[in-house]
């Protein structure tokens, strides 16, 4: 019996260290989580400038934003996107998923309310089509990206109602489309495409040599590099884009872990050069302002839009300013 007791004293001994490992674990887990929870509604500002504009230009102040993801019940983040008309932009570019539930599209459009009665334009991404539904979040961490099955079938979201109410406020609509704005004195010339995530994407419908204008932006919601190469080798000067969540899952002094998309960790937010066909355009990639509902939380990567004053170059004309 002493032998047996002998034995048994350690394993009680590794059994309660296990234990109390475990719980720790488990305790910052819940931590984490509760942070992540708590970050989602930390709504953030970032300003950046882009040297992309013809030498002696006044500057245009140029508001992205992007994944709202909008439930009906999110007060706050309604207040806070209403209050960004307060900064007064040139031009509104909206790289979609706007609202998760059809209750959430008339709280949406009141939140755009005053940035409507400015320059705009803006493009689709799937949860403007297609309502959310639960995806097991280990597939994200398998793919890189979330995977649509032709088995998926969920409800479609009144995405014709957002179209005519973002275009009856006289808002570009650049799926698969081109389109024209006079802004601040400048001629832009835009083309953009419809949601490459679902491979709703048909660039082709726009392809070609840059316009004769001032600037010539593409928009995007997914920023796929085979439409970030197309639009570059075509010449534009300037990419936005949205879809990444800027990782929305980030590590401290790593970063995102995935990108939900092909394009590279570095890239998922912010301003970056893209390079293709022998030329160079600028890239801003919106990090947004929602998630999911089936996944509420962010760590490390605030909710945000974007402030991008577009200055002149710094270089002769005819280049991007980018090595």
């Amino acid at each position: 019996m002493r032998g047996v007791d002998a034995a048994a004293g350690p394993s009680r001994r590794l059994g309660s260290v296990l234990g109390r490992t475990a719980l720790a674990g488990a305790a910052v887990a819940a931590a984490g989580l509760a942070w992540g929870v708590t970050e989602a509604h930390l709504f953030t500002l970032r300003r950046v400038e882009v040297p992309v504009l013809p030498a002696g230009a006044d500057p245009i102040r140029v508001l992205h934003i992007s994944d709202i993801h909008l439930l009906s019940r999110q007060r706050r983040k309604q207040e806070w996107v209403s209050r960004l008309a307060d900064l007064d932009p040139d031009l509104v570019i909206n790289t979609g998923d706007n609202f998760c539930s059809d209750d959430a599209l008339a709280p949406l459009l009141d939140s755009l309310g005053g940035l409507l009665e400015r320059p705009g334009a803006f493009i689709f991404g799937s949860n403007d089509y297609l309502k959310p539904y639960f995806r097991n979040p280990l597939g994200y961490l398998v793919h890189g990206r979330s995977v649509h099955s032709e088995e998926d079938s969920p409800p479609e979201l009144d995405h014709e109602g957002l179209r005519g109410a973002l275009t009856a406020a006289g808002w570009l609509d650049l799926n698969d489309r081109r389109g024209r704005l006079e802004v601040a004195g400048r001629t832009i010339a835009f083309r953009g495409t419809d949601d490459a995530h679902h491979h709703r994407d048909h660039y082709e419908k726009v392809a070609g040599p840059a316009e004769d204008a001032d600037l010539n932006i593409g928009v995007t919601h997914a920023p796929y590099l085979r439409l970030l190469d197309a639009m570059t080798a075509d010449g534009m000067d300037m990419i936005f884009a949205g879809h990444t969540h800027g990782g929305q899952v980030c590590l401290p002094f790593k970063g995102a872990i995935i990108t939900n998309c092909d394009i590279d960790p570095a890239r998922v937010k912010g301003l970056s050069a893209h390079e293709a066909g022998g030329r160079s355009a600028w890239l801003h990639v919106s990090a947004g302002l929602g998630t999911s509902p089936f996944a509420p939380y962010r760590t490390f990567c605030r909710p945000e839009a974007s402030l991008v004053t577009l200055v002149p170059r710094l270089v002769p004309e005819g280049s991007t300013g980018l090595s």
